[in-house]
């Protein structure tokens, strides 16, 4: 007698922060929304036909990568001196396989990029030219840096510039996005693509592409992807932790996910993070007014952007 098949989820953020009703207008919330949906749409029709968990969260975060309205690919947020550098990571649960890259400049599709370094090299973290060469050397797209502008984002980085007290733009909103899956063979996996803070400086790295950090997967306890004052996830390895928690403690998602959150709180940080586990529990844990979001299986989906939703 074999095991039933576990139920397939997936849920997908696109970055947290000062996400208030009063400060998004009709036209751009019903726009992430729709990117949301889209992302789900990407990465459910993948798991609906029993395809894997990490196939399900590279096409998601590729949608999300592709939509200008989020902070990762097209629509990434601007460094310091004007230029676009973004970083990624992606990794499964069932052999802790990961890949990442740090400050790539050309590649469409950043997440992919990190696939390629997973599975194409032995490496689990490429950055920069090195991590450019790659890319063309594997022979995935390649784009300039007019894909990635858009002028939002410039003129975010004009107003921080304006006033350069605060150029970080960790008090706004943080536009990572990500997307975690649980496949029908109980295999978990996770994705996370960033252009990182506006005004970022001297090579700045955030937590998305540092396995552990904003980015984990384990098929003992659970996938995760994190959004938010990257530093803060760094400190207190806020993906792992949760697992760990939930592999010693013997935590639910919901539990492991609040406590590591109210962590990251009493250090001084904000954001939140996407969590499934194997069996397809999924769950949101933030600390900041809002964050897009949304999941999906095969009861349906839902997308959410507040925090009272």
């Amino acid at each position: 007698m074999t095991d039933a098949p576990s139920p397939w989820k997936i849920v997908v953020h696109g970055g947290a922060g000062v996400i208030e009703r009063a400060n998004l207008g009709a036209a751009d919330e019903r726009e992430i929304r729709a990117g949301l949906a889209a992302a789900l749409d990407a990465g459910s029709a993948i798991l609906a036909r029993s395809g894997s968990a990490l196939d399900a969260v590279e096409a998601a975060a590729r949608s999300l990568e592709d939509d200008p309205h989020f902070n990762a690919g097209r629509g990434s947020v601007f460094t310091y001196q004007g230029t676009i550098e973004t970083d990624a990571a992606i990794m499964e649960g069932a052999k802790r396989n990961a890949g990442a890259v740090t400050g790539a400049t050309a590649t469409k599709n950043p997440v992919s990029l990190a696939r390629a370094v997973m599975e194409h090299s032995p490496h689990v973290l490429l950055s920069r030219e090195g991590a450019d060469q790659f890319s063309r050397e594997q022979g995935l797209e390649q784009v300039g840096p007019e894909w990635f502008a858009t002028p939002a984002r410039r003129h975010q980085l004009d107003l921080m510039k304006a006033d350069e007290s605060h150029y970080f733009d960790e008090e706004l909103k943080y536009g990572t996005v990500g997307a975690v899956a649980c496949d029908v063979h109980g295999h978990v996996a996770a994705a996370t693509s960033t252009g990182g803070l506006t005004g970022k400086r001297w090579g700045r790295i955030g937590d998305s592409p540092l396995i552990g950090c904003g980015t984990y997967a384990d098929d003992r306890a659970a996938a995760i992807s994190a959004t938010g004052a990257g530093e803060y996830f760094i400190r207190a390895a806020v993906a792992h932790e949760i697992c760990a928690r939930m592999r010693m403690l013997g935590e639910d998602a919901a539990t492991a996910a609040d406590k590591v959150v109210a962590d990251v709180g009493s250090l001084g940080g904000s954001g939140g993070v996407i969590v499934v586990t194997p069996r397809g529990q999924a769950a949101y844990a933030f600390n900041t007014p809002g964050m897009y979001r949304g999941m999906a299986g095969p009861e349906g989906k839902s997308v959410a952007i507040y925090g009272d939703e």
